[in-house]
């Protein structure tokens, strides 16, 4: 248990440099990171870890290790372009614990941004609110690891266990980020992760595939359109039968632990859609892309393999050849629970219990989360565990400023107690 006095010294050092904390994550917020446009991002980001003494890796991450991998999920980008960025601090004499602090730098697109009530990339800070882009989806993750470890410099400390402070590429479609770090030999004895999840510690997340869906027609002029086949008409047919999918594994949430209180734990979502090339004809295709959810415990080739089925008898539906067919194109990622009774649980509980003055409260979220990769593939305790937000991926995204004081606190206070500290020479 973390010295009185010690975590008195983490508590100011935090709010000392607090101000400068928001400013540099504002900074961030107003660097776009679009996928494949994260490098004026990742320059910020592997500054300040320079600045803080961290020795710097940073890489392209494909590989064919990555490719692979089971939990690789197929890119539809140049993979050139995407780059990692890992700061390490080595102590003298490693004594203490190992850890990593990970965050992604990717964020995904605004929108239309005449529907925002100021640019996406502004970065203002409104009635405790700090707006943007990615300010909780999860700049302000990334800033709360890198000013956690900031702050124990600050209080004249250092850590005595190996740190790895991660800024990731590729959480919003793949995941394909953090599994390469994982493989280029970046492992710890537990993880954290400051999602924006409303100071809560997440338990359980699903599973996610991403694929394309194209749905053939048969073209015609408009004056003959009964002998054509609507292929925009016909993928709804195929989206239905797909929700008839959703609806059946919904009902199967008393079987998963966890998930029996979720309301409604699977969400396929139709995020995009094309089809047709001309008003006045019957299109001959139309191309969907889907986001499912399935269960811990389920492998992602079982449930391609059920989604396969469903699409099976979606095409018998139509007399054509190559009627309905569908391509992984991102996320082949599995769920994980976070079981409980670790060390690094109750760790965080203690930390979390100083700065709130409450018990840690944990829940089951039906989204998807880098923990997989470090639960999963890295056999450590992956601590999913970050600050309040509102409009995450939505219009006017933020995050609460005194929720980030108040989560960095704790993951300063976790780091001094799980990697152990000594005075700064």
């Amino acid at each position: 248990m973390l010295d009185p006095e010690i975590a008195g010294r983490v508590i100011a050092a935090v709010n000392e440099r607090f101000d400068e904390q928001l400013a540099w994550t504002a900074e961030l917020v107003r660097r776009p990171s679009l996928r494949t446009g994260e490098a004026g991002a990742q320059d910020l980001i592997e500054e300040a870890l320079t600045g803080a003494g961290l020795d710097i890796d940073r890489w392209a991450i494909d590989s064919p290790e990555l490719r692979a991998h089971q939990g690789y999920g197929p890119t539809t980008v140049d993979p050139a372009a995407l780059e990692n960025v890992v700061g390490t601090w080595h102590p003298p004499v490693e004594r203490g614990r190992s850890l990593i602090l990970n965050g992604h730098v990717d964020v995904v697109p605004t929108g239309p941004e005449e529907y925002w009530s100021r640019s996406p990339w502004d970065a203002s800070v409104v009635d405790g609110w700090l707006y943007g882009r990615g300010s909780a989806d999860m700049k302000a993750g990334i800033g709360a690891n890198l000013f956690a470890l900031t702050a124990l410099r600050t209080a004249e400390l250092r850590p005595t266990g190996r740190i790895h402070v991660q800024s990731v590429v590729e959480e919003e479609c793949t995941g394909n980020g953090s599994l390469a770090a994982l493989l280029r030999g970046y492992t710890a004895d537990a993880c954290v992760i400051p999602e924006p999840e409303d100071d809560k510690l997440v338990r359980a997340n699903v599973g996610v595939l991403w694929f394309d869906v194209t749905v053939r027609g048969v073209p015609a002029h408009l004056r003959v359109m009964d002998t054509g086949q609507n292929a925009i008409d016909a993928a709804y047919t195929v989206m239905n039968d797909l929700r008839g999918l959703e609806a059946e594994w919904n009902r199967r949430k008393d079987r998963h632990r966890y998930f029996e209180d979720t309301e409604h734990p699977i969400n396929f979502n139709f995020g995009v859609i094309n089809g047709g090339d001309w008003p006045s004809s019957v299109p001959a295709q139309c191309t969907f892309t889907v986001r499912a959810a399935f269960y811990p415990g389920i492998s992602a080739a079982d449930a391609w393999a059920e989604i396969q089925e469903t699409l099976a008898k979606s095409a018998a539906r139509f007399d054509l050849p190559d009627a309905v067919v569908a391509t992984p194109s991102g996320f082949f990622a599995e769920g994980y629970v976070l079981e409980e009774g670790s060390d690094a649980e109750a760790v965080l509980a203690r930390s979390h219990e100083r700065v709130f003055g409450s018990e840690l409260e944990s829940f089951t979220t039906p989204g998807y989360l880098d923990g997989r990769v470090f639960t999963l593939y890295g056999n450590m305790p992956c601590l999913v565990y970050g600050p309040v937000s509102e409009a995450i991926h939505g219009i006017d995204e933020r995050v609460e400023v005194e929720s980030i004081r108040r989560i960095t606190t704790a993951i300063a206070l976790f780091t001094a107690e799980w990697c152990g500290v000594e005075p700064q020479p």
